[in-house]
């Protein structure tokens, strides 16, 4: 106890350097954390589950996916035709609707819309995180959805859009097809998804997109341009590995699906796909930005540290005149660095996850179909650690350093 007061004596020595010292610690600290997140969150979803394997179908060979709507209904069996072939235990469609709210102004991110045409019930058992909300978000998710169903022209908005769109549940909106052009959506906005992952996104009843394309068909004497290939994914979930492999075998084999051919991968292959064009910014991120800032803050905790030392090579040699020794010294100030460190460090990453998750919903930073994403549970720890390495590390030669202080150099000097 009477080491952990002294050592506490001399951070408050110095407050200006030991504050400053912690502030550059603690946004350091906030910045690995929220890169650590997104990465860690993006390897969670690109790893292979050992239970309830979501699969995605999608054309086989074109790039946006782009399938006739005729296929879902097999597609969501997963091509059973026996009565030995297995059928997924849940599926769902998405057709993907880009619109804008001004028509005829040009494509902005302040109007811009970004749809998941779906059955609306699907939300509650298919979406990611949203099949498992706390008690009172699934509330509020359950009557949203309810309404959809009711109405078919419901729209539910992610929170952070809405806000951009300055429009608030029961107003009514006019979508303007960007992918679909010359198609209108008139639709009512029913309820908002729970802060977080769909911020920015919106569920639209796909039986509302259909219906639209065929008054289109119906009004104009011909059929929409994309009428034939609306639906972009199908999921579906399946118990385990072996049951996922005989209903990949079972839609490979089938044949319905022709022209245009579909293929089908797990939920984490086809998000790696998904994400292969970011491939360079993950790569930057996790090999050079990362270690960058690690190796920053070790060398700024090394030079606070290296200046302290400097400073009291007279003190030092006192001490050592009253008994001290060398390891002793050594430990004082390695226990200077590693206390400010991994308090430092703590306070950043606790705070920064409960300021992203519970006040921001979640890191905005679009990739793919991912808006934000949240700081994952290590990050209450990571703080901690990353200041206790990063502490250690950096202060490690100026701590040997003082071990060498000669008491007869030092006070000839000052004589």
């Amino acid at each position: 106890m009477k080491f952990l007061m002294l050592i506490l004596k001399n951070l408050r020595r110095n407050i200006l350097r030991s504050a400053l010292t912690s502030a550059g610690v603690m946004v350091l600290v906030f910045v690995i954390t929220l890169i650590w997140s997104i990465l860690g969150f993006l390897d969670t979803v690109t790893s292979e589950k050992t239970s309830n394997f979501k699969g995605i179908v999608t054309e086989k060979w074109s790039i946006p996916s782009q399938m006739p709507f005729s296929y879902a209904d097999t597609l969501e069996n997963g091509a059973a035709r026996e009565d030995t072939d297995i059928k997924p235990m849940d599926s769902m469609t998405w057709q993907f609707f880009i619109g804008t709210t001004e028509k005829g102004k040009g494509f902005s991110l302040k109007t811009f819309v970004f749809a998941f045409c779906m059955e609306p019930k699907k939300l509650l058992t298919m979406m990611d995180e949203l099949d498992s909300l706390a008690p009172s978000p699934k509330a509020e998710l359950e009557k949203a959805v309810e309404a959809m169903e009711q109405n078919r022209q419901g729209i539910i908005i992610g929170q952070k859009r809405l806000a951009a769109l300055e429009k608030r549940v029961g107003d009514r909106i006019k979508i303007f097809g960007v992918n679909y052009r010359d198609l209108e959506l008139e639709c009512e906005i029913v309820g908002t998804f729970p802060l977080g992952r769909y911020d920015n996104n919106s569920c639209i009843n796909r039986d509302y997109l259909n219906a639209s394309l065929d008054a289109y068909k119906a009004s104009q004497g011909k059929p929409h341009p994309l009428a034939n290939k609306t639906m972009n994914l199908v999921w579906v979930k399946v118990p385990d590995r072996d049951s996922f492999a005989q209903v990949s075998n079972q839609i490979d084999n089938s044949p319905m699906f022709t022209t245009p051919p579909v293929k089908i991968e797990t939920a984490s292959s086809g998000v790696a796909n998904f994400l292969a064009a970011y491939k360079d910014l993950l790569t930057i991120l996790r090999w050079a930005l990362a270690p960058s800032i690690i190796a920053t803050l070790a060398v700024v905790i090394s030079n606070a540290i290296s200046i302290s030392v400097r400073e009291r090579r007279k003190e030092m040699a006192v001490l050592k005149v009253l008994g001290f020794q060398p390891n002793q010294i050594m430990f004082l100030v390695l226990g200077e660095a590693i206390l400010l460190g991994v308090v430092a460090g703590s306070i950043s990453s606790i705070g920064t996850y409960f300021l992203v998750n519970r006040v921001m919903g979640g890191i905005p930073f679009p990739i793919a179909f991912f808006s934000s994403f949240p700081v994952l549970d290590g990050a209450l720890w990571w703080g901690a650690a990353i200041g206790f390495a990063t502490s250690f590390a950096g202060s490690i030669l100026p701590a040997l350093s003082t071990r060498s202080i000669k008491v007869v150099d030092v006070f000839s000097k000052v004589a």
